[in-house]
């Protein structure tokens, strides 16, 4: 009977798994709603479920998915950086720089000290540093329906994530083609030249030439759409050709077009269509990734990596709140908040490990095992869910207590 299944599944035409891969993306949101799960984790495990390690209903490769899959991983990565309210982030610009470089460093050496402790090499080590350093504000949607997105530690921990989420990216982007090619001096210096030079220019040169385009069509909204979209691939190649990771070329092209397309439909138009049909299957092709006995084998054997992270990012976030929230004289319940908030590790993290898990060495070695990609999927899991009870538990308090106080800490 398996055997017959399995034989009428890889019958299955490319467009049949196709459509199924839709119903999935209309279903699978409405079910994790209804049992308080966030999207994404739900999304991830539908992939898990009909990936090639349980159902088989999709092969690894599906030619199709596979490119969806890409462009949801660049969108994500070009929506990070559009989403960040530049606005917000100069009112307090240097509380901001201050908790983004303290939130950043303490989960990165803390994420470095462990996993090297566990017996990886220091590349990789610093690559999961990177990963723990960078956060997706999943509470952030909590803060905007009680209407505290304006309370000082809010606007303070929005600013962060600009200054988290690139200084992140820029340690693993120094780190991924360093494991590549292998270390050398000028190598290095060639690397580090090439990012100096690049970011500059992503964001200043960009976002003038990018305001001046997209000023000239905005009444053409198709055109500036599709304008839109050439930037992101414009941006992820250049970015390829200086051996960067796509995802950090879209991250700054973000940021660079950020102010020029504010509140423009064609902006919402392709937020649309990346929230609802590219992203979701990034996270459904991700979990493709994901083989649930190898996952089960990680908690029972590697238990102590799992937790050995999840452990790092926890107690890093927390004292980096806890650091600068005492020194701008915040109250607890808006420090606990401001911890939340940074928590959890979806967006950045999931984009930036699929990239690291498909970089090899010359020796064909992974820059991120299995054992890791597992992981960082169960830090992954445990941050989505943990982030907002969190936040739904101390937002309310941190807003009764800037009320009651009559000022924004």
């Amino acid at each position: 009977m398996h055997e017959y299944f399995h034989k009428a599944l890889e019958a299955l035409p490319t467009l049949a798994r196709f459509a199924f891969c839709m119903m999935l993306i209309v279903i699978i949101p409405r079910l994790s709603r209804r049992v308080r799960l966030p999207e994404v984790v739900g999304l991830l495990l539908a992939g898990v479920l009909f990936g090639p390690h349980v159902l088989d209903v999709f092969p690894m490769q599906h030619p199709v998915l596979r490119f969806f899959s890409e462009v949801g991983m660049l969108l994500l990565m070009f929506f990070a950086g559009l989403e960040i309210d530049l606005a917000l982030f100069r009112q307090k610009i240097f509380r901001s720089l201050g908790f983004g470089v303290v939130t950043t460093s303490l989960p990165l050496l803390l994420g470095t000290l462990v996993t090297f402790w566990l017996g990886y090499d220091l590349l990789p080590a610093l690559v999961v540093g990177s990963l723990l350093a960078s956060h997706t504000m999943l509470g952030s949607t909590i803060v905007a329906r009680l209407g505290a997105r304006r309370l000082e530690p809010m606007v303070v921990t929005t600013g962060a994530t600009l200054v988290s989420d690139t200084l992140a990216l820029l340690v693993f982007a120094v780190c991924v083609p360093m494991y590549a090619s292998g270390f050398s001096v000028s190598g290095i210096t060639i690397q580090v030249v090439e990012i100096v030079v690049f970011v500059p220019l992503m964001l200043f040169g960009l976002g003038r030439a990018g305001e001046h385009l997209l000023r000239r069509v905005e009444d053409e909204e198709e055109t500036y759409f599709i304008l839109m979209f050439g930037i992101l691939a414009v941006t992820a190649l250049l970015a390829e050709r200086i051996n960067l990771p796509g995802i950090v070329g879209t991250f700054l092209a973000g940021l660079a077009v950020n102010a020029a397309v504010k509140d423009k439909p064609a902006k919402h138009k392709l937020e649309f269509i990346g929230n609802t049909l590219f992203i979701p299957i990034f996270f459904i092709v991700t979990g493709f990734m994901i083989d649930p006995f190898e996952l089960i084998r990680t908690i029972s054997q590697d238990y102590l990596l799992a937790l050995g992270i999840i452990g790092a990012l926890i107690v890093g976030k927390w004292l980096a709140s806890e650091i600068c929230g005492r020194a701008f004289g915040y109250g607890t319940a808006a420090r606990r908040t401001m911890w939340s908030l940074t928590l959890p590790q979806v967006a950045a993290t999931l984009a930036a490990t699929l990239v690291a898990y498909r970089t090899f060495n010359a020796a064909g070695q992974p820059l991120l095992d299995a054992r890791m990609l597992n992981a960082v999927l169960i830090m992954v899991l445990v941050t989505a869910i943990l982030g907002p009870v969190l936040t739904q538990l101390y937002a309310p308090r941190m807003l009764a207590a800037a009320k009651g106080s009559g000022n924004n800490g």
